[in-house]
């Protein structure tokens, strides 16, 4: 018996329509610089009216080995009731995507206003460093330095240091998931939950989402460009450490539980899902998402069903964690 050609599922007529004039995002080091103002964010997001923000620059944060990270810039969201409350609090690191070689703290408004609101969490979206400028480990460990900052609250915004979770989309996820993993073998920063957003877990191209020429926005090409950015020397060599390539990790047991969403119709599919799988095997608490009919980056093109109901999902995970 022959087997058939694995294909994709359609998409829903929402994202279908949308991705009609919407070219794919081809990455190249000829054209990233004209990308990357694309995801550049906005510095006047529309946030819930009880919640606000304001940017931050933190200087060098240590880390193992007696070296520090740069000076570290990032924007802080949080209730307008909470502010000068001197209750415990929760609070989280967020992660923005864009391959490892584009994007900006200020991204994913849309997403962190509800959640704050929702929520009371304090969140901390950090704008670490882009490959391939600065190649692995250097966002891995800015991360880990603002991660170490949150928790000795020296910003005074009374975080519980019980209840710090850690959040990621695409690139930003396969950071935070690196870093779930880096925290965990360091054993000097407890981690509280994971939320990992159509993340970016293997360099290794091996799945059979990953290989499908027709997958839309974030193509094949663009992802190879990416992780070769990132990976910098370590690009296409076998021992890429899992702190690099989340994927690549033998051993998940003793990491946070954890949140994967992830649409049908995206080249992470099936690594995402392999990865909840194995968290899963490992004894971490994890649940998985998979919204049928949506492709990588189904936030941008505004509300859709499935960003309301991913959006709901990432609410009540967090507020389950925090409870």
């Amino acid at each position: 018996m022959t087997r058939s050609t694995p294909r994709l599922p359609p998409l829903s007529p929402d994202y279908a329509a949308a991705l009609e004039g919407f070219p794919p995002l081809k990455l190249s080091a000829e054209v990233l610089a004209d990308a990357r103002p694309l995801m550049a964010g906005d510095d006047n997001p529309v946030l819930p009216s009880d919640v606000t923000w304001r940017d931050v620059i933190v200087a060098g944060q240590p880390i193992p080995g007696g070296e520090r990270t740069g000076a570290l810039t990032l924007r802080l969201y949080e209730r307008t009731d909470q502010q000068g409350d001197d209750a415990p609090r929760p609070a989280m690191l967020w992660i923005h995507g864009g391959g490892y070689v584009m994007g900006s703290y200020r991204n994913d408004a849309d997403l962190i206003g509800p959640l704050v609101a929702e929520t009371g969490v304090v969140v901390a979206a950090i704008e670490y460093s882009l490959a391939p400028e600065s190649p692995y480990p250097t966002a891995l460990e800015e991360c880990y330095g603002a991660l170490n900052w949150l928790r000795s609250d020296d910003a005074g915004l009374s975080v519980d240091p019980d209840r710090i979770g850690i959040a990621g989309l695409s690139a930003g996820g396969g950071l935070c998931a690196a870093l779930a993993i880096l925290a965990r073998d360091r054993g000097e920063i407890p981690i509280s939950f994971v939320v990992l957003d159509s993340p970016m877990l293997d360099d290794r191209r091996v799945t059979v989402s990953s290989r499908h020429e027709e997958i839309p926005l974030w193509t094949p090409e663009s992802n190879v460009f990416g992780w070769a950015s990132y990976l910098g020397d370590l690009s296409g060599r076998d021992d890429v450490p899992a702190t690099a390539a989340p994927a690549r990790c033998t051993d998940l047991g003793g990491l946070p539980p954890t949140l994967i969403s992830v649409g049908a119709v995206d080249g992470f599919r099936d690594e995402d899902i392999d990865y909840a799988t194995r968290l899963s095997q490992a004894g971490v608490p994890c649940e998985l998402h998979v919204y049928p009919g949506a492709p990588h980056g189904y936030r941008i093109f505004g509300a859709t069903a499935v960003t309301e109901q991913s959006r709901t999902d990432i609410v009540r995970f967090v507020a389950r964690q925090i409870a």
